[in-house]
């Protein structure tokens, strides 16, 4: 009889007997749930993923894949139609005529096409070739034609890179970058240089990218928009601390050395802002004293992909900015004068915390025309925009106001006086999804345009009629229309289809919904459970923690197959959850800084008081509580296992930043802040490793120029001379990602939850990276 349960166990769950009976997991479950991995579920997904490109004309086309292969629309929102771009039949067969190879309708070999300025000509690249398509000759032959070019697209940062560690103008006639520490800028069409600046030397260079945590040779600049002139700066790194890192290799290691600024540190990195005439050669300096390396969104002033908080008026005289205090307390809205250097000052926002922009994007813009600007500020707890009068830097009037966020300001229409824009939490449900709104600059006439429950995302046409938005929720696949900007839902381009997906198991994770630790406010999150669950058991929880507080657990709130391995592992025995607790993001300010000057918590009371309470609905084992995390994650992670010991009892803790004195000088004095003012000693996790009882994992890459190893080898010191056993993973050669280890990672993280939360042996050595799709 008890063999005959245990069998039945086994087989409800997807998990041999045998490995059951044994005490042990084979290969063939690990298989089962590696078939849940994103590179064995996404290609089951079919007619998904929408992403337009748009035409000078109006119209645009995609590509969607499908069962049987790809399939190309061109649509035309005016006339509210969707047809075939092409017959793929047919042009499979002029295609294999022109080029000598045998071609078929659902495997061309593009994944892109263009158009001919004229209109007549479909044009691609296939096998190193171009080609163009007649559709009314039916006829293949090299491409000698000139694809169809609008207005061209004000290009700045990564998006203007032009294969190399170039920056173009936004005429795409001129280059400029970094050599021997000086800017310089090239001639597109004659490969001629001009040495823009003389005076660049080490650790004292113009437009040098280097947040500490970031670096690279690419410049980092802001072209005007007539392509003119370029706002950079001359970074000051000459007091600044270094970090050292060294490989592992035969024979003597290599030293890497960079300027890596720490928390506390008496001298930071500071920039001396420079507009430079690229015409006619000549550095002009701003008139006020060097800004700290800090930006409204992060210390990383590209991370924006261009120059941050960075404005020009059209015709390049005026380039407006923020200048942001060392603890991001204290922004400052500055107009400088391109042709003296000289700033004015226009008004300035304090705040007792810590002061962003916007997520993901900045969320201020300079109207010169109107001598206006359009802010973003948190001051009555929740993100909204203020028009400023910007010659007297006088509110003119709130133009957002309710208890949801503005997350990104997308377009501003100064003609109209409106403004398009992203925001969260305003309609009724999952105060995460983010919906398209409208309003005027006066604060009326509010417009939602996205109405259907879901997290949306959005593309503009470039004369800004018409939008494709895909909206969806973990749990419901993705739908794709299109509208026009006054609300008016012109069509329905696709509706995702999951069903091959389905059929292999799958099911997608439960959203939940529970009360923070403080008993009163609403906290939500995912769940994963086993795709075959035995009635009457109870299951160890393994809670995958990312706790920000710039980002949180659950990541994107769109439909995705599969999150990271969270499904997988709950395919071998376990539920998962991820919980976005309070001090993260996309909510009001008082939400966002609960945890502000105690980084420490990392939410784990949230997380505590959430498992709990699934564990009142869901057949959750409270006594086996496993959680892991990478990264931010990883320090929430060890702090669960040193501050918590009696609730959690095994921890993975990957590439955490577990002292953020050790960290680089900006993330720790902005959500901490200043060292002076902020006990970091007692936040430390290397100060409570010696009250570990559960089993703890660490990993690290020793190249990791993000978050230094030096932090998980504090934890490892402490751990050592607590007399604590625990398990550590080093990656010689790796950064903060593990690169071609994260299968081998991943493997082990499996390993150690299988073997010391489920109790069972793991297979031996299993190799990730099985495939069971697209064969």
């Amino acid at each position: 009889m008890n063999k005959y349960l245990l069998t039945a166990a086994a087989v409800a769950l997807g998990i041999s007997a045998n490995a059951q009976q044994g005490g042990a997991l084979t290969a063939k479950d690990y298989e089962r749930a590696e078939a849940f991995m994103a590179y064995n579920t996404s290609p089951l997904i079919d007619r998904a993923n929408v992403m337009p490109t748009w035409l000078p004309n109006g119209k645009f086309w995609y590509r969607v894949t499908t069962q049987n292969g790809a399939e190309f629309y061109l649509v035309d929102p005016a006339k509210k139609t969707k047809t075939p771009a092409f017959d793929a039949n047919k042009l499979a067969a002029a295609l294999s005529s022109a080029a000598g190879t045998t071609y078929t309708a659902n495997k061309l070999p593009f994944i892109s096409i263009n158009y001919s300025a004229d209109g007549k000509y479909i044009t691609f690249g296939a096998d190193g070739k171009k080609w163009m398509y007649d559709a009314q000759a039916n006829q293949v032959t090299a491409d000698t034609t000139k694809a169809q070019s609008g207005k061209p697209a004000r290009l700045t940062g990564r998006a203007a890179r032009s294969g190399g560690n170039e920056v173009l103008s936004p005429d795409g006639k001129k280059a400029v970058f970094i050599k021997d520490y000086n800017l310089w800028v090239r001639d597109v069409a004659t490969n001629a240089t001009t040495q823009l600046t003389n005076d660049g030397v080490k650790n004292f260079g113009y437009a040098t990218d280097n947040a500490g945590w970031t670096h690279s040779d690419r410049p980092i600049v802001s072209w005007s928009p007539d392509s003119k002139k370029v706002a950079t700066f001359q970074q000051d790194e000459r007091k600044s601390s270094d970090m050292y890192l060294v490989t592992t290799n035969v024979g003597k290691p290599t030293l890497h050395a960079w300027k890596y600024p720490l928390p506390g540190d008496k001298d930071i990195t500071t920039i001396q802002r420079v507009i430079i005439d690229v015409e006619n050669p000549k550095v002009v300096r701003f008139n006020i004293a060097p800004d700290p390396h800090r930006a409204t969104l992060s210390d990383d002033i590209s991370s924006s992909g261009s120059f941050d908080d960075a404005d020009w008026k059209a015709d390049g005289t005026e380039f407006a900015f923020v200048s942001t205090s060392r603890d991001h307390k204290n922004e400052k809205f500055r107009i400088a004068n391109a042709e003296t250097g000289a700033v004015r000052e226009v008004f300035e926002e304090t705040v007792k915390t810590q002061y962003e922009s916007g997520w993901g994007a900045i969320n201020w813009r300079y109207l010169p025309a109107s001598k206006e600007i359009i802010w973003f500020s948190e001051r009555d707890n929740w993100g909204h925009l203020y028009l400023y009068d910007a010659t007297t830097g006088k509110v003119k009037n709130q133009i957002t106001k309710g208890n949801w966020v503005v997350t990104r300001l997308l377009k501003v229409d100064e003609k109209s006086r409106t403004l398009y824009f992203m925001a969260d939490g305003r309609e009724p449900g999952n105060p995460y999804f983010a919906h398209l709104y409208k309003v005027g600059f006066n604060g009326k006439g509010l417009t939602l345009l996205t109405p259907e429950a879901g997290n949306h995302t959005v593309s503009f046409s470039p004369d800004d009629k018409y939008i494709v938005d895909t909206y969806s929720q973990p749990d419901v696949p993705p739908v794709s229309v299109v509208r026009d900007t006054k609300g008016a839902l012109l069509a329905t381009l696709e509706k995702a289809d999951v069903s091959r997906l389905v059929a292999t198991g799958w099911k997608a994770p439960i959203p939940v919904k529970v009360k923070a630790h403080d008993g009163t406010t609403d906290i939500y999150g995912v769940m994963f459970t086993p795709t075959k669950m035995e009635a009457g058991k109870k299951y160890p929880v393994i809670d995958y923690i990312y706790p920000g507080p710039q980002g949180g657990s659950v990541g994107s709130w769109s439909f995705v197959a599969s999150r990271g391995d969270n499904q997988a592992l709950a395919e071998l025995g376990f539920i998962v959850v991820a919980i976005e607790g309070t001090s993260n993001p996309l909510r009001s300010k008082s939400f966002h800084d609960m945890s502000y000057g105690n980084m420490a918590e990392n939410t784990l009371p949230d997380q505590i008081t959430a498992i709990k309470q699934l564990a009142a609905k869901y057949p959750i084992d409270t006594t086996k509580v496993g959680i892991w995390g990478h990264s931010g994650g990883g320090f929430a992670t060890a702090a669960a296992m040193f501050r918590y010991p009696d609730f959690f009892k095994v921890g993975i803790s990957e590439s955490g930043n577990h002292e953020n004195r050790n960290y680089e000088d900006d993330w720790g004095e902005r959500y901490n802040g200043l060292v002076e003012n902020s006990d970091y000693d007692a936040q430390a996790n290397q100060n409570w490793a010696k009250n570990l009882k559960g089993k703890l994992m660490l990993a690290h890459g020793m190249m990791d120029d993000n978050v230094p190893p030096y932090n998980t080898l504090l934890v490892v010191e402490a751990l050592e001379k607590a007399n604590k056993s625990f398990d550590l993973v080093i990656f010689p050669n790796s950064a903060h990602g593990y690169g071609a280890y994260s299968p081998y990672m991943m493997r082990r993280r499996w390993d150690y939850f299988v073997e010391n939360l489920l109790g069972l042996k793991a297979p031996y050595d299993y190799q990730m990276g099985k495939r069971t799709t697209g064969k």
